[in-house]
């Protein structure tokens, strides 16, 4: 019985791995800060017509805030809610061609992605002009 058991287990593990080796980036994501280490906020990616999107769908930190360097049709508007990802297709084993805006600094940079450690984690790249100038940014998977 404890033999049957353990390849259970271990046919469960095999299984839950193949499932996340060609992982999708669709599903809710934890954001964590690059100066604090601290999760930061949800950001919920969907996938429509080939074109991924996301939203933050929770702050941690502030969820009543406002997008005070934000200018447009963003201006003053709730973080919360707010889509900060869009125009993102599938290129390869990653993510690319869209944008990303950063509502902290009120800017909009090209974003690449990637799912990486099976799925677990997304490799978030917003970048100016080549992809060399840019920051990269870990995002858990909250789901």
């Amino acid at each position: 019985m404890r033999h049957a058991m353990k390849a259970m287990v271990f046919a469960t593990t095999l299984l839950s791995a193949a499932v996340w080796a060609d992982a999708s980036p669709v599903g809710t994501w934890k954001t964590i800060d690059d100066k604090t280490g601290q999760a930061k906020s949800l950001v919920q990616i969907a996938e429509q017509g080939g074109e991924f999107s996301g939203k933050v769908v929770k702050l941690f930190q502030n969820p009543e805030a406002t997008c005070d360097k934000c200018e447009g049709d963003r201006a003053n508007k709730p973080i919360q809610g707010m889509t900060i990802l869009w125009g993102v297709k599938k290129s390869g084993d990653s993510y690319e061609g869209g944008k990303i805006f950063d509502p902290k600094e009120g800017k909009t940079y090209s974003v690449k992605f990637k799912p990486i450690e099976g799925g677990r984690k997304l490799e978030v790249r917003g970048f100016l002009g080549v992809a060399l100038l840019g920051r990269t940014q870990v995002w858990e998977r909250a789901e």
